[in-house]
Formats: C-alpha cells, sequence, structure tokens
C-alpha cells in the first residue's frame, strides 16, 4: 500500500481496504526502521496517530475532508509548525515552537492529511547537500540499495559498509529522503534556487518547484524572500499535481500570491507514443552518460534538430 498513488490510497481508504491508523503505523515503522538515513529532525508520533484516529472517524461517517485525509505527508523543518518544534537545522532555533501553521501546512491538516514529522535540511536551507545543518547530514535511500551495496564491496578494501554513503541533495534532502524511503507520501520543501529539484533528482523522486506566486510563503522561515517557495516531493507527477491543486491560490497572510482564483490541475494522458518528440544534445559528455539502452532505442525520424547558445544538438 506504500507504494501506490495518493489517488489508489484514497480510494482504498473510502473502501475501507486500510485505514488512516494501519498507514500511519506503517510509515512510522519505516521511520524507525530508516532512522540511519537521517531524514527526520522531529517525528511527531503522537500528533499523527490523533489525526490518524480522527481521520478514521471521518471515514467511518463518510464524511472524508479531501483527497489527502488519513494520508502521512512530512514537512521540512523551515514551516513553521503549530505546538511542534521548527529548527532550521540551526541551534539558533533550537527550541523554537511556533505558535501558528505556515499556511501551506494548514492547508494540508485542512485536507486531513498526517503530520508525520518535521524533516531534516541545510542550516536554513543554504545549501544543496542536505548536510550542512547542526543534526547532521541525510543520507540517500539508494546508498543502501542492493546494486549500489554490491558494486561498492567490488571496489572497497576493508571500509566499513556505511562509509559510502550518497548525499541526497539540498536543501531539501530530508524531504526528499523521506518520500524516496516510502515512510509518507509527500513531503513539503522549499525552493529558492533548487532546494526541491536537487534532491528530487538524487533521490528518485518528483520535485516541483511552482511558480513565484502561486503558493504562499506565509509560514516559511525565508532564505531569499524574492525567490523562495514552498516545494513539492512525491514520487509521481499525478501526485504532485493533486498536491499543487490544494496548496494553489491567493493567501491575505502573503501578498505576493495571485489574486485570480486557481483552477484544478489537470494532467494530459499521453497514450500515443509515436507523437512523442525527443531531442537529444549532440554533446560528447552528454552522449557518454546515456545507457546503452537508450542510445540503442528506435526513435524511427523522431529526434530533433535544433541549435541552441554555444551547444549542438541533432
Amino acid at each position: 500500500m506504500l507504494g501506490r498513488t495518493l489517488q489508489e490510497v484514497s480510494e482504498a481508504l473510502k473502501q475501507g481496504l486500510v485505514t488512516p491508523t494501519e498507514l500511519c503505523q506503517r510509515c512510522l515503522s519505516l521511520i524507525k526502521k530508516t532512522k540511519i538515513l537521517n531524514a527526520y529532525i522531529t517525528v511527531s508520533e503522537e500528533v499523527a496517530l490523533k489525526q490518524a484516529e480522527e481521520s478514521e472517524k471521518r471515514y467511518k461517517k463518510g464524511h472524508s475532508l479531501g483527497d489527502l485525509d488519513g494520508i502521512p505527508v512530512a514537512v521540512k523543518d523551515n514551516f513553521s509548525t503549530a505546538g511542534i518544534e521548527t529548527t532550521c537545522a540551526s541551534n539558533m532555533l533550537k527550541g523554537y515552537v511556533p505558535p501558528y501553521n505556515a499556511t501551506v501546512v494548514q492547508k494540508l491538516l485542512d485536507q486531513g492529511a498526517l503530520l508525520m514529522g518535521k524533516t531534516n535540511l541545510d542550516e536554513f536551507a543554504m545549501g544543496s547537500g542536505s548536510t550542512d545543518g547542526i543534526f547532521g547530514p541525510v543520507k540517500n535511500p539508494w546508498s543502501y540499495s542492493k546494486q549500489y551495496r554490491e558494486k561498492r564491496k567490488q571496489k572497497s578494501h576493508g571500509e566499513s559498509e556505511d562509509s559510502h554513503w550518497l548525499i541526497t541533495g539540498g536543501s531539501s534532502g530530508g524531504s526528499a529522503a523521506a518520500v524516496s524511503a516510502f515512510t509518507c507520501f509527500a513531503a513539503l520543501g522549499s525552493d529558492t534556487g533548487g532546494s526541491t529539484r536537487n534532491p528530487a533528482a538524487h533521490c528518485g523522486v518528483v520535485g516541483l518547484k511552482p511558480s513565484y506566486g502561486l503558493v504562499s510563503r506565509h509560514g516559511l522561515i525565508p532564505l531569499v524572500n524574492s525567490m523562495d517557495v514552498p516545494g513539492i516531493l512525491t514520487r509521481c507527477v499525478d501526485d504532485a499535481a493533486i498536491v499543487l491543486g490544494i496548496l494553489a491560490g491567493h493567501d491575505p497572510k502573503d501578498s505576493t500570491t495571485i489574486q485570480d482564483p486557481v483552477k484544478p490541475f489537470t494532467l494530459p494522458s499521453l497514450t500515443d507514443m509515436s507523437k512523442l518528440c525527443i531531442g537529444i544534445p549532440k554533446v560528447s559528455l552528454f552522449t557518454k552518460v546515456l545507457s546503452s539502452q537508450i542510445q540503442s532505442t528506435d526513435l524511427g525520424n523522431r529526434l530533433v534538430g535544433f541549435e541552441a547558445l554555444l551547444c549542438h544538438f541533432y
């Protein structure tokens, strides 16, 4: 169940195939088993279980709050959370407990989402590896995959098994690792210059930076006010679209948010692959990293030629 999409899990909850409490307990169990990743700064176990209990009551009455009701999520520790410590991975804010929720956090909770905890990051979100916070580095879940471990064994000579872990990228590395390790279905990151997209790429998940002003920054402790944007991390694009639809919209507490009503986000379905057009840079460095499977794929006449900047393309 933890590997399903948000829509699939939401439907399973409505049909009674799984309960919010069961989902919550499975995620909490995985958080404990993957503690070595250091993805979480704070695990809000009691809060999440209480929220799951309330969600279960709503489902029994047939009154779901929305697509995220009863679904575990995580939040980067630079978003304010009422009653839960918010540190920005810095000694300066250690012990700080906000009296209010960031707008995006409140929107998730209004949908009935279960807050599993606050995720690790570079201190004050200033970094690109999630290695520079006071709580230690976040380790990429892929560091512990069978394929990577076997590869390292061939090269290591008497080194400890945990000496060759991979970074998650940053600064939202904790959120990316939490989603990648199946400890939650979606997580909030923040993105100033790549801090959601970078760790998403490192951890093999989807990272989305919404356009500036589409999602409220109220309650997001700033790095660069004019560039910061709450980011979304999920395991598939459809899930990111669902979360964006929930978070987007005007917020009177953030004057930079758009004034116009936001329409629901729907993704076009691409079923006819013959209409898919693919461009591959004609650069020796790039072609070297392409797998043999991609290079040998019969693309017919669907390679497009164009020239951009100083690079030549097919």
